[in-house]
C-alpha cells in the first residue's frame, strides 16, 4: 500500500472514530493536529502526500502523523515492493483498529481514571481483539461475571486495598 493510501485509510478511522460517518476531511485532519497535538500540516500538505507528489516523509512529519493516529511511524511509509495485503493477518489488522477506538475513548472518560485505565489496559494488551472477545463470553455466562467479581473485590479486601503498585484500584470496590 501507498504512503498516499495509509493516510486515506487513517482519516476514514478517526472520522469513524470520532463519530463523523466519514472520513474527516484534510482540512479537519490539519485543524485537529494543532489544536490536539499543538503542531500540524498545512491541507496542502497533506494533499501532495496523498496524491503521491510527496512520496517520502520527512522524521518530523512522520513523528507527527503517527503521534496524532497512534499509530507506528514505521507504518507510514510505502510497503515494499512485492509486498500484499495478505501477508498480514486481517485479525491484525482488526486488533489495530481496536486498539486505536480504546485508545481514543480512553481520552473520553479522564473524569473516571478507573474505566479509562480498564480501557487502556485492554488496549496496551498484546491481543486486545480476544480481551474483548473474551469479556462478551463472561458477560453472556452470568455466574462467572458475579464469581470472577467477587473473587476481585476479596482479593482486593485481602491485599488492604492494594492490588500492586501498577494496578489501579478495581472496579469492584466500593
Amino acid at each position: 500500500m501507498k504512503l498516499g493510501d495509509k493516510l486515506r485509510s487513517l482519516r476514514a478511522v478517526e472520522g469513524s472514530l470520532r463519530g463523523l460517518g466519514r472520513s474527516m476531511t484534510q482540512q479537519e485532519l490539519a485543524t485537529a493536529m494543532k489544536t490536539e497535538i499543538g503542531r500540524g500540516l498545512s491541507q496542502a500538505y497533506l494533499s501532495q502526500i496523498e496524491n503521491g507528489a510527496r512520496p517520502h516523509l520527512t522524521h518530523t512529519t512522520r513523528e507527527l502523523l503517527a503521534r496524532f493516529f497512534r499509530v507506528y511511524p514505521g507504518f507510514l511509509v510505502d510497503d515494499p515492493e512485492g509486498y500484499t495485503p495478505g501477508l498480514q493477518s486481517e485479525l491484525r489488522a482488526i486488533d489495530a483498529k481496536v486498539d486505536s477506538w480504546l485508545f481514543a475513548g480512553a481520552e473520553q472518560f479522564t473524569a473516571d481514571p478507573v474505566l479509562q485505565r480498564a480501557l487502556l489496559t485492554v488496549a496496551e494488551h498484546e491481543d486486545s481483539r480476544r480481551a474483548i472477545l473474551l469479556l462478551a463470553e463472561i458477560l453472556r455466562t452470568p455466574e462467572l461475571a458475579e464469581r470472577l467479581g467477587e473473587v476481585l473485590y476479596s482479593g482486593h479486601h485481602q491485599n488492604g486495598g492494594k492490588q500492586g503498585s501498577d494496578h489501579p484500584p478495581s472496579a469492584f470496590s466500593p
